[in-house]
């Protein structure tokens, strides 16, 4: 009797365990986060805005709409240049921005976008997946309640559009133009005048001659823009920015109140639309450069190689004394020197090879 008194206790306690666990996971699974994600693009702009767009869309469909996401473009809710501040006070839990606007609250958030003769698209992903790089950016943003991740990827850029000649080193000085980050700097010191401005206003300020020159993305970018109407001629390669990173912000307090299904769907949506963005770049950018040669007769010229050679001996000057502004710097310098140094070996036997292979 003692003996079944206990079975039927125990199956008892058992079924209350099991009912208690069941309602639990239905409660999860009802509960709904409603977020807001902010973003430095133009609303809908092709490629970084429409990036954003389909960043929430997978988290949405992903979570069977147990996370919906609004999406604002620049202005919208917040400023272009304050989606940082946005994410980090939680006036919004997701940002979609490039790292190297952040400059202004830790200069080491511009190895996380784009080092001038630093990584390619693909050298990038490999950092930051399987090098350490992830790791670190995350260390970084840390102190401002924000855990970034790469979402998507422009590839090798172009040097820029132009209304001069860049036949020397010496048709850089006075030269005014829009150009973010590393570069930026790297061009003031050629005796460049740089100038840091949102998308949305640069065809204006190089139609009205405030600017000699502006970088933006790449051809697929630069003809939505229109920006063949208003400069003379489009140099490449874009040295500035070799493998340009889009970063998703999350507000760290948001992201740990999410059931652990729910943040991994956020963080693995985040790397399904890295590689996107960089497939639909590959296969636009080629496209629209057709178009600008062919129908729009743009002048599309290289820099010559001493303008680069300049350039590049500015760029390390410049990347070295970043790293040497405090430790952490420094330990995310060491970590993209050593990966750049290995995987360019690797790439001169493998891919550098192998175009000019192509090519004969």
């Amino acid at each position: 009797m003692k003996r079944r008194d206990f079975i039927q206790k125990v199956g008892v306690g058992s079924l209350a365990v099991g009912t208690s666990l069941a309602s639990s996971n239905v409660a999860n699974a009802a509960t709904q986060f409603k977020w807001k994600m902010v973003t430095a693009w133009p609303k809908n702009f092709p490629g970084l805005g429409t990036n954003a767009n389909l960043l929430a869309k997978m988290i949405t469909d992903m979570s069977g709409g147990r996370i919906k996401i609004k999406v604002y473009g620049a202005k919208e809710l917040v400023p272009a240049f304050e989606v940082f501040d946005a994410v980090s006070n939680g006036i919004a839990e997701m940002g979609h921005s490039g790292a190297y606007y952040w400059k202004g609250k830790t200069e080491a958030t511009q190895f996380f976008s784009a080092v001038p003769f630093g990584l390619t698209a693909q050298e990038m992903n490999a950092w930051l997946y399987y090098g350490g790089g992830m790791e670190l950016w995350r260390e970084l943003y840390k102190p401002f309640g924000i855990i970034p991740t790469a979402t998507g990827n422009s590839g090798v850029q172009m040097a820029g559009w132009f209304n001069r000649e860049i036949n020397t080193f010496e048709d850089l000085k006075g030269l005014k133009m829009r150009i973010p980050g590393l570069g930026g700097e790297v061009l003031r010191r050629a005796g460049g005048t740089t100038v840091n401005m949102p998308g949305g206003e640069l065809f204006t300020s190089l139609q009205s001659g405030a600017l000699d020159a502006t970088e933006w993305v790449g051809p697929y970018n630069d003809l939505a823009f229109g920006f063949y109407k208003v400069a003379k001629y489009y140099y490449y390669p874009g040295w500035h920015e070799p493998g340009s990173t889009m970063e998703a912000l999350i507000n760290e307090k948001a992201f740990n109140s999410l059931p652990k299904d729910l943040q991994q769907i956020v963080l693995m949506a985040c790397k399904a639309a890295n590689m996107d963005m960089i497939s639909e770049y590959t296969a636009r950018n080629n496209q629209a450069l057709d178009a600008l040669i062919n129908k729009h007769k743009v002048k599309v010229l290289p820099l010559p190689n001493d303008v680069l050679r300049k350039l590049k001996q500015i760029s390390d000057e410049v990347v070295v004394e970043l790293a040497n502004k405090d430790a952490l710097s420094k330990k995310i310098y060491d970590s993209v020197s050593q990966f750049r140094a290995q995987v360019t070996q690797w790439g001169v036997v493998s891919e550098l090879a192998f175009l000019k292979a192509r090519m004969l």
